[in-house]
């Protein structure tokens, strides 16, 4: 199984490979202001998917901090919930 993962891995970057060395062209993008940015087609689409990557990450921060911490919580509450039902203990 794992040798057929790599084998699926190095023919996903072989792919990726191929495609930026295609689209390798300079491509400009225009800001306000008259900002140019001039950079290869690959590095751009790279680019709007990290920072995509980022925006979402950053907006489920808020729910995963908080579902960890009620995972705590919860884990203390049955924690202590075991430690009442422990026969022996007075």
């Amino acid at each position: 199984m794992a040798v057929l993962l790599w084998l699926l891995r190095g023919i996903v970057f072989i792919a990726l490979f191929g495609l930026a060395v295609k689209n390798s062209g300079p491509v400009e993008l225009r800001f306000y202001l008259d900002g140019v940015w001039v950079a290869p087609l690959s590095f751009v689409i790279l680019a709007a998917f990290a920072l995509g990557a980022v925006i979402g990450l950053t907006a489920t921060l808020g729910t995963i901090v908080r579902r960890g911490r009620e995972l705590g919580r919860l884990r203390k509450r049955a924690a202590a919930e075991q430690e009442k039902k422990r026969p022996g203990r007075s």
